[in-house]
């Protein structure tokens, strides 16, 4: 009987760990996300990106994307509005799921439009962070269990005097641990494989040292008043997956961030889609993007 009591008394602190590390998870979520969030200014959305699809983060500050781009004319119901510290105005798509509201406009056919249901991803995280609080309350449990019976088997062996019996017990144990050695041995062959990868990546990804821009005049001058919309001038600044003076695409920047590089990136993508910066300027102030 007082086993089981000591027994049931585990299970419950269990219980309660598995129970913190829910509601720590949740807050620390949630601190990640944080944004402005103001008063709701539309019910309903387009998207409204004809060149690509627009990305669905996880939240406005600190963000992830989640795996899912939404297509051009499509219609979604609005949950939240939100500005980032940047200024950007967000909007909430439902299941947190967030898009700038840059690429959409206003309106659409509320009867149609679509609601925002938890990603794939999402649904793997919620079911990984159940997986791991089990595991814990399992293993606490199965830990007082075994220790309680250790206790008796050594009682009764004191008692019966069969010191000699316990070495089988010991030897199986220790013939357990052993076994579990081959999965630990493949595991450092896969680290071996990623510092391999990483290695690659780096040598792929060297910093552009020096590029001169021939943008100038009125050129220059369009260029400018972009970058100034874009990013107030910083090559530093970072808007989820747009980096730095012209907020780039991190893909159309392979990975170099330096100024060097942005220059000659945005000079390429301005000239290749809108044929001269002020082109790309007479788009923006039409669109409010470029």
């Amino acid at each position: 009987m007082k086993f089981q009591s000591i027994l049931t008394k585990s299970l419950a602190a269990a219980a309660l760990t598995a129970t913190g590390l829910v509601a720590l998870n949740s807050q620390n979520t949630n601190d990640a996300q944080a944004a402005t969030i103001v008063q709701n200014d539309t019910n309903v959305v387009t998207i409204n990106n004809a060149n690509s699809t627009v990305a669905v983060w996880d939240g406005v500050e600190n963000a992830y994307f989640t795996g899912k781009e939404l297509v051009h004319g499509t219609t979604w119901k609005v949950i939240r509005t939100a500005y980032d510290a940047m200024g950007n105005k967000w909007y909430d798509l439902g299941a947190n799921q967030w898009i700038m509201a840059k690429y959409t406009v206003e309106g659409g056919n509320a009867a149609t439009a679509k609601v925002a249901t938890a990603t794939t991803a999402q649904a793997s995280v919620q079911k990984q962070q159940t997986t791991q609080v089990q595991q814990s309350a399992q293993k606490q449990t199965t830990s007082v269990a075994s220790q309680q019976v250790n206790t008796q088997a050594k009682a009764a062996t004191q008692v019966q005097h069969q010191t000699v019996a316990q070495a089988p017990k010991t030897n199986y144990n220790y013939n357990v641990q052993r076994t579990y050695s081959a999965p630990v041995q493949q595991r450092t062959y896969s680290y071996a494989s990623a510092q391999k990868q990483t290695t690659q990546v780096a040598q792929k990804t060297q910093t552009t040292t020096s590029y001169t821009s021939n943008a100038s005049g009125s050129e220059a001058a369009a260029k400018a008043w972009i970058a100034g919309r874009e990013s107030g001038g910083s090559y530093s600044a970072r808007n989820g997956q747009y980096i730095g003076k012209y907020q780039l695409s991190a893909s159309y920047l392979g990975g170099d961030y330096s100024a060097a590089n942005q220059e000659r990136v945005a000079d390429n993508y301005v000239k290749s889609r809108y044929g001269s910066w002020t082109g790309a300027q007479k788009f923006w102030q039409t669109n409010g993007w470029y």
